[in-house]
C-alpha cells in the first residue's frame, strides 16, 4: 500500500475514533443527567421585604435536595446573616405575601460568622402538597392559633422561606420590627430569605419529580 493510502486510513481511523468518543461522551452525559435528576441544587435570595428595607445585603442560602425514593433529604446552608441568630424555615405556596399555605419545617441558628446549616428529611419534590378534606377542630395551644381549619383541595407547595425568629433581631438587622406568625409561638420577625427568584407557579421543588 502506498504511503498516501496508509495516511488516508490513519485519518479515517482517527475520525472513527473521534466519532466513537463523541457517542460515548453523549451517553455519559445522558446517564449523568439521569442520575442527577434525583438531586436538585438552587439558591434562596433576600426577601422582597429585605430588599425594600435595604437590610442583610449579603444574605443568601444554597440548597441541595437529594431524593432517596420515599423521602427527600434537604440541606440548607445560610451565609451573610447576623451572627448567632435564630431563624425559622418554611415550605410555602408562594414566596411573597400573602404566602398562601405555609408549613413550618424547622429552625436554623447562625454561628459567629453569620452562617448556618439546616438538615431536613421530608417530601420536597413535585408531590409536596397540603390538603384539608373537611373542617375539623384544631387545638389552640399558641396565641393566634385557629380553633378549626378551612376545607381546601390539595395545594402544591414548591417554595421556601426563612424568617427571623424574633422581631427584635430583625429590627436590629435593619429589617423592621413587624411581627409575623412564622415561628412556633406565632411571634416571629420579618422574612429574611425566599425563593422569589423563581416564579410563583414554578417554585424550585417542582423541578424534582
Amino acid at each position: 500500500m502506498s504511503l498516501k493510502g496508509m495516511s488516508l486510513l490513519k485519518r479515517i481511523g482517527v475520525a472513527g475514533g473521534t466519532a466513537v468518543l463523541g457517542v460515548g461522551a453523549a451517553l455519559a452525559t445522558t446517564q449523568g443527567a439521569d442520575a442527577s435528576s434525583h438531586t436538585l441544587q438552587f439558591h434562596m435570595v433576600r426577601s422582597a421585604g429585605a430588599v425594600t428595607a435595604k437590610c442583610i445585603p449579603h444574605a443568601s442560602a444554597a440548597v441541595t435536595i437529594k431524593s432517596t425514593g420515599p423521602v427527600e433529604v434537604m440541606d440548607v446552608n445560610l451565609s451573610g446573616l447576623p451572627k448567632k441568630t435564630d431563624f425559622d424555615f418554611f415550605v410555602l405556596q408562594v414566596p411573597n405575601k400573602p404566602f398562601g399555605v405555609s408549613w413550618y419545617q424547622g429552625d436554623i441558628e447562625t454561628d459567629s460568622h453569620g452562617k448556618g446549616h439546616g438538615h431536613f428529611v421530608g417530601r420536597f419534590n413535585i408531590e409536596t402538597f397540603a390538603v384539608a378534606p373537611g373542617v375539623a377542630k384544631a387545638p389552640v395551644t399558641q396565641h393566634g392559633s385557629a380553633s378549626s381549619n378551612p376545607a381546601f383541595n390539595p395545594i402544591q407547595m414548591y417554595h421556601l422561606g426563612l424568617w427571623f425568629n424574633s422581631p427584635k433581631d430583625a429590627n436590629k438587622a435593619g429589617c423592621g420590627s413587624a411581627v409575623t406568625p412564622f415561628n412556633g409561638e406565632h411571634n416571629a420577625g420579618a422574612q429574611a430569605l425566599s425563593t422569589r427568584n423563581f416564579t410563583d407557579a414554578w417554585g424550585p421543588l417542582r423541578k424534582l419529580g
